[in-house]
């Protein structure tokens, strides 16, 4: 046990520890080349090369340094907790104030392939506009895979819009959604139905998040709490996180049902 708790300290407790050890995943380093790539000082990196070394996480190899087979396991499993990390950690507030239980379990588990997204704020002086940042890359994909689970006027006349053009597009609406659309947009909707290259789907459930995914990016909509809708939103253009909100869409899609056409 003690030796556990001193792994975890060596591997964690030391941010120069832990982006050495992360940097030799990569392959053996030379001491300038750590130095370099870390930007650090040799009096602040090579006592903690010396803890790795002591530690038996990393070896010296003539003038080289590289990670121990034991090391090697230890860095594969930490680096995806530290991603992990990361991806709550930058906005902290906004994902403990907001309902994840839309998300399944394993879903969650991968959650650190957001990557490097960004939680973007409404502008007040446009809260009732779409995004420019969104508009502007949707209109440009030729792919596009949404699940819709609230109603916004201008998001779905902008679906309709690209409706007309040549991307696939594939959408999931909520029974609740589809009611408005019918009772008040029923053109729009009629585009939907007419394009051939446009799929549409039904679901039953509940959902508190809206998700949108394309060839570009990918974009998360969760709701607070309190099953309030809350303008802000996660954008990505990491493949990583396409993958990952791809699998959310397809996630629900295999819940829903193809909407019959009239």
């Amino acid at each position: 046990m003690k030796m556990k708790s001193s792994i975890i300290d060596l591997a964690f407790l030391s941010e120069k520890r832990t982006n050495v050890l992360l940097l030799l995943m990569e392959g053996p380093k030379s001491s300038d080349e750590i130095k370099t790539a870390l930007n650090v000082s040799s009096t602040s990196i090579m006592p903690q090369i010396k803890k790795l070394k002591e530690g038996r996480l990393i070896i010296q190899e003539e003038e080289v340094y590289r990670l121990t087979d034991m090391g090697e396991i230890v860095v594969e499993k930490m680096e995806p907790l530290l991603n992990t990390l990361r991806v709550f950690e930058e906005n902290y507030d906004y994902w403990v104030g907001h309902d994840l239980d839309a998300i399944p379990d394993y879903l969650i588990n991968r959650i650190e392939e957001l990557g490097n997204y960004f939680l973007l704020e409404p502008d007040l002086n446009r809260l009732f506009e779409v995004p420019e940042d969104f508009r502007e890359n949707i209109l440009n994909s030729k792919r596009i895979l949404t699940f819709f689970s609230y109603f916004h006027p201008l998001y779905f006349t902008l679906y309709s819009e690209i409706a007309g053009k040549n991307a696939e597009m594939e959408l999931i609406l909520t029974e609740r959604v589809l009611k408005r659309i019918e009772a008040d947009y029923r053109i729009q909707l009629e585009k939907l139905y007419k394009a051939k290259q446009v799929k549409v789907y039904i679901s039953d459930e509940n959902i508190t998040l809206t998700n949108v995914v394309t060839d570009r990016f990918c974009s998360l909509v969760l709701f607070d709490k309190k099953g309030k809708f809350d303008p802000q939103y996660i954008m990505s253009f990491d493949e990583s996180a396409l993958k990952w909100c791809e699998d959310l869409f397809l996630h629900y899609k295999k819940r829903a049902k193809p909407l019959k056409k009239n």
